[in-house]
């Protein structure tokens, strides 16, 4: 049989999923079904002060599972803290099993710590070229539960770790399947107590999450490759449509709400399934140019620290950082697709009038933003003018995530989809 150029298979995958009030507490039995004996929970400093890891180890000991927390995830997790994990899961000693209990930072860097605890090698051998080798794993990895406690990353349903790397001050990952988690665990009562301005940056993830997957090109456009080449980004498809169709329209009903009054349960529940739907979409159709220009923009940061995070040092939250740009990004793609991109904006918001198709998608995200209070573009943050040209340069660093793209920028389309973003209203 003679094959088309392009591809004409695409693959979708997610980890079992329990959800609902009170799954917390099922933890134990879980584990127990997984035939762990003894799990290490990996977990940050505000999880622990809010309860939520200590009250998985009670629901694990009830079961007669043994465990040992670690506390110290690094909110936006680098090459050095992951490190830092590592040594910590391979000095507790064997273990069956691993937790995440935490945000996409916490589940990101349990991937790369089960992945590091049961494989030779050393980080950079797993990361995405070019940064690194891009090496696949040759060893299984032991049983990995995700228990999110903010309704931002997907983290929970994908096989990707993103981190960043100091020394070359950029933001990179692993990705392959095997770090998809074994199951996820998902509470909408752990997202109670996230502030405002956690809420916001987290649901604009999920929601860039959703918009670049449904925008993504589609996988019949995608070079044809063998099975073992294919990668977890495949493009968008069917499948990954209906969840990120999902995700936009629940995040529409739900996140000013959830933002805004943070103990409505019935919200919060919305927000946190928009970030499972999301997770299950882009997963496998993959996310382009808004993620590929935050890396450059967390990677660069200066003097600006956030409301709400309990930051020491600079930071650009992952949801600011992929927002900052969507606008202007979207306003590019929209040539690609222009069907797609109306859909998309009606999802987000059917009142948006009087403007250009090409407009409504940014003018549904800018009128979101100023809603849930995101910074008005990388100005906002620290950038200006005179970054446009390093910015440039790290988002190109990303080309597995600008491959995505319905439309290939090249450096000039970066360049202006940048200064374009300076402010966006």
């Amino acid at each position: 049989m003679t094959y088309p150029e392009h591809d004409t298979v695409f693959t979708w995958a997610a980890p079992p999923l329990k959800i609902g009030l009170g799954a917390l507490d099922e933890v134990g039995f879980e584990l127990q079904r997984l035939g762990a004996r003894r799990a290490v929970i990996l977990t940050d400093s505000a999880v622990r002060a809010a309860g939520w890891s200590d009250r998985v180890e009670r629901a694990a000991a009830d079961r007669g599972i043994d465990c040992v927390i670690y506390d110290d995830v690094h909110i936006e997790p680098t090459d050095v803290s992951i490190t830092g994990a590592v040594e910590f899961t391979r000095a507790a000693g064997a273990f069956d099993a691993l937790v995440a209990v935490g945000g996409g930072s916490t589940i990101d860097t349990a991937k790369a710590v089960n992945l590091l605890c049961t494989n030779s090698g050393e980080l950079r051998d797993y990361l995405n070229a070019p940064v690194g080798l891009a090496r696949a794993p040759s060893r299984p990895l032991k049983p990995l539960v995700a228990v999110p406690t903010t309704a931002g990353t997907g983290s929970e349903c994908t096989a990707l770790s993103i981190l960043d790397v100091l020394d070359l001050h950029v933001k990179t990952g692993i990705s392959h399947s095997a770090l998809r988690p074994t199951l996820a665990v998902i509470d909408p009562q752990v997202t109670l107590s996230m502030p405002a301005a956690v809420t916001a940056a987290s649901g604009m993830d999920v929601l860039c999450h959703a918009l670049e997957s449904y925008t993504a090109r589609p996988y019949t456009a995608v070079p044809r490759k063998r099975p073992d080449e294919r990668a977890v980004y495949c493009g968008a498809n069917p499948i990954s449509d209906i969840w990120t169709e999902h995700a936009i329209t629940a995040l529409t009903r739900s996140l000013r709400t959830a933002v805004r009054s943070g103990s409505d349960l019935g919200a919060r529940t919305d927000v946190m399934l928009a970030a499972t739907y999301a997770g299950m979409g882009f997963g496998s159709a993959g996310v382009h140019i808004p993620h590929a220009n935050a890396y450059p923009i967390a990677g660069r940061v200066r003097d600006y620290r956030p409301a709400g995070y309990p930051a020491a040092e600079p930071l650009v939250p992952h949801g600011q950082a992929v927002s900052l740009t969507a606008p202007a990004a979207f306003r590019f793609t929209f040539a690609a697709d222009p069907a797609r991109h109306i859909r998309a904006a009606r999802l987000l918001d059917p009142t948006i009038t009087a403007v250009a198709d090409s407009e409504l998608l940014p003018a549904a995200l800018i009128r979101l933003m100023r809603d849930i209070g995101i910074p008005n573009g990388i100005g906002a943050i620290g950038f200006d003018h005179g970054d446009i040209d390093d910015l440039v340069d790290g988002a190109l660093l990303q080309q597995r995530l600008l491959a995505q793209a319905p439309r290939p920028p090249a450096a000039a389309d970066l360049a202006g989809i940048f200064e374009d973003s300076i402010s966006n209203w």
